[in-house]
């Protein structure tokens, strides 16, 4: 441990509120190096939705190594390459209607951001793009200045502009029509904002605390977009990939952007993989103007692929995901309601969680799990929501057993915190 602490940067995070050393991980639990268990709601934040070492998934990276199959491709044609775009187009972007081209960037989901951006700007030259408060879309230059964030933007170290920020569904109140307010600003040659070239958002904005825009604002964002000839980028990084149910999380709401991007779980093992998906009159890159040596990441495709052809050939994976966010939901609401509505629920199929009212004691929530052996984070802009993130493989018997643990360290902090107040 010692090591980590002396050696280590302070920019660490996760390392400061699970402070052990882990060893071994199986779908949904975590493993310490003297044997104890955590049940993981973290899941690598959204990375592993398919649990740790998914046996079908590690079967499949394990046979592509052995087989000594091409590790790094750059950009070059490769076998793993062709089969995870042939899978991806057979089972994800046929079905849903989605003519997308597929660039593949630098292997993070900020570089992502940052290609979809360059992109939309490239295509309209205009310099601005709207963004949302409480959005989040990653902390490298162009991405932290679309991230409303006060703390994540100011570790940049440089004024961060070229984007206007509206507000989110719901943000100035359920009867506040904040389209009908951006549409104003967009038509008012005097209100200071100029058409920019795209318009970036989260369907579920899962860092920004778990806000989840209805389906009729999404829709009236689409037509927004297309009456001032913007671009639509949706941000499906922590959100997609079968975490809100279905495979996007624009999916319900009918909806196809202009551009999305996607990682953290693409890749199905918590390999890194990044991906931008956009309508093919927009490809209008030159070779190399946005690139990344680590972009052919042909043991990403590997595993890519095999959990497109196990998960994804068929709705059945889908309605799992949705009874258990149903589970999730009442498991959650049942906190809220055994203490008077403390508690909101908030979110979408499976990354809901619950607002408190403040970071403090969502911190104290979260630390207290973690001594009763569940691991899970808070998110929000003061933190104050305690946040599931949970594999979508997790068995129905563990997810009502994190519940469980999470109603129980809600109930002993708030009972420690009764007992301070009076």
């Amino acid at each position: 441990m010692e090591i980590f602490k002396t050696t280590e940067s302070e920019v660490r995070v996760y390392s400061r509120s699970f402070p052990v050393i882990f060893n071994r991980a199986k779908n949904a639990h975590l493993y310490t190096e003297d044997g104890k268990a955590y049940l993981d709601f973290l899941a690598g934040a959204g990375s592993l939705n398919y649990g740790h070492n998914n046996d079908i998934l590690k079967k499949a990276l394990l046979e592509y190594i052995e087989s000594d199959g091409v590790s790094q491709g750059l950009d070059m044609f490769t076998t793993a390459k062709h089969d995870f775009m042939e899978a991806y187009k057979k089972y994800i972007l046929e079905p849903r209607g989605l003519d997308y081209k597929m660039q593949f960037t630098g292997p993070t989901g900020t570089n992502c951001v940052e290609a979809a951006l360059k992109l939309a700007r490239k295509v309209k030259g205009r310099d601005t793009v709207i963004s949302f408060t409480n959005g989040f879309h990653g902390v490298s230059l162009g991405a932290v200045a679309a991230t409303g964030n006060k703390h994540h933007r100011g570790g940049a170290g440089v004024p961060l502009g070229g984007v206007n920020f509206m507000p989110y569904d719901g943000y100035l109140g359920d009867d506040v029509d904040t389209i009908a307010m951006i549409d104003k600003m967009l038509s008012d040659g005097s209100s200071g904002i100029e058409t920019p070239a795209a318009v970036i958002v989260e369907a579920v904005q899962g860092e920004g605390g778990l806000n989840a825009a209805r389906a009729e604002w999404l829709q009236k964002l689409e037509k927004l977009c297309q009456k001032h000839d913007i671009l639509l980028i949706v941000d499906d990084i922590q959100a997609g990939n079968g975490r809100t149910g279905e495979f996007f999380s624009f999916e319900f709401a009918g909806i196809k952007p202009d551009i999305v991007t996607v990682s953290k779980s693409l890749s199905a093992y918590g390999l890194p993989m990044a991906l931008v998906l956009f309508k093919r009159e927009l490809d209008v890159w030159s070779s190399g103007e946005h690139n990344g040596t680590f972009r052919g990441n042909n043991m990403a495709f590997a595993t890519a692929t095999a959990a497109l052809e196990t998960y994804w050939k068929d709705n059945s994976f889908a309605e799992e995901v949705k009874k258990k966010a149903g589970i999730l939901n009442k498991g959650l609401k049942a906190i809220s309601d055994q203490f008077s509505g403390q508690f909101k629920v908030k979110g979408r199929g499976m990354m809901q969680g619950i607002a408190c009212r403040d970071g403090d004691l969502a911190g104290k929530i979260s630390a207290r799990a973690f001594e009763k052996g569940l691991i899970i984070e808070t998110a929000g802009p003061d933190d104050e929501v305690v946040k599931c993130l949970m594999p979508l493989t997790i068995s129905e018997e563990d997810l009502q057993k994190g519940l469980d643990l999470l109603k129980e360290s809600v109930e002993d902090v708030m009972k420690e915190d009764m007992s301070q107040a009076s």
